[in-house]
């Protein structure tokens, strides 16, 4: 017997030798696409109603089982040696008897008596008590978490990585409304005439012919809604001011047709033009840009 199995190893290897290479060279099976973000929210609120709706069976199979024992649950209830016991109070709860939750009242007067203010001696109700006592473990287990183990992120630390993770999500492009740009102004003559051109045709009827202000503020004086260095002007003009009638006109002018608007406002710092409209803003010191709000 020994002998036929050894003369058959050899044409077995061999028939299997080409099968074995096949599967050797075969490529390896692609990975299961992972889930789709959307497929995988409607799976997680599928599994969480079906979670509810097992939970809402479950309270209504309970609440059917109490209301056909309730004659038997009043009896147990009734018996001397349950009715005064913690599980008798649960019981007695299940049938109508809210002493667990409210407490005994007792009419016996502690004595105290002053201009006719009497006081009984009853406890606190025992939901008040439960409630104080999770109270304290609860602000153990705080100070445990966040002041001594050093495991949760304090107040001002969470606000931090929200902002750094918001960061993430906001883009570095010339576009972004929440990067200044690094704009100086414009002097030529070349550039602050056609500043002035710009000005005159979108932003005058606004702001005045001279920049003393009408319905926008006054753009001659120290005073800024929104900051007077060339950036904040650039920035405000680009973007606008959403909820103050200053529309964005980004899109409407280009970006250097911009900052020259932006350049011929800034040269009309300390013009006093005649019926110049009263400050508005924050005061600020040429030179110095303030944030804007």
């Amino acid at each position: 017997m020994l002998t036929r199995l050894k003369k058959l190893h050899w044409p077995l290897a061999a028939l299997l030798l080409p099968a074995l290479s096949a599967v050797a060279q075969a490529p390896e099976a692609a990975p299961a696409k992972a889930a789709e973000p959307n497929a995988q929210i409607l799976l997680f609120w599928f599994l969480l109603a079906t979670l509810g709706l097992v939970l809402m069976v479950f309270l209504l199979l309970f609440v059917l089982i109490v209301v056909k024992m309730k004659p038997q649950l009043r009896k147990l209830y009734e018996l001397p040696t349950v009715h005064e016991s913690w599980s008798g109070k649960v019981i007695g709860l299940l049938i109508g008897d809210t002493r667990l939750v409210t407490g005994e009242h007792k009419d016996e007067l502690m004595g105290h008596d002053y201009d006719g203010i009497t006081e009984y001696d009853n406890d606190l109700p025992p939901w008040w008590k439960y409630g104080f006592y999770f109270t304290i473990v609860f602000a153990v287990a705080y100070m445990g978490y966040y002041h001594v183990a050093n495991a949760g992120q304090l107040q001002a630390a969470e606000y931090e990585t929200e902002m750094q993770q918001a960061t993430l999500l906001v883009s570095a492009d010339a576009d972004d409304p929440n990067k200044l740009t690094t704009y100086t102004a414009l002097l030529s003559p070349a550039d602050l005439s056609e500043g002035k051109t710009i000005y005159t045709t979108n932003c005058a009827p606004c702001h005045g012919a001279n920049a003393e202000g009408k319905v926008g503020p006054n753009l001659t004086d120290e005073y800024w809604l929104h900051g007077g260095e060339i950036n904040h002007v650039y920035k405000t003009i680009k973007f606008g001011v959403t909820g103050k009638g200053m529309v964005a006109w980004k899109g409407k002018l280009a970006g250097k047709q911009i900052l020259q608007v932006a350049s011929y406002i800034q040269s009309l710092q300390g013009s006093k033009p005649a019926n110049a409209k009263e400050p508005q803003g924050e005061k600020e010191a040429p030179g110095k840009p303030v944030a804007a709000k």
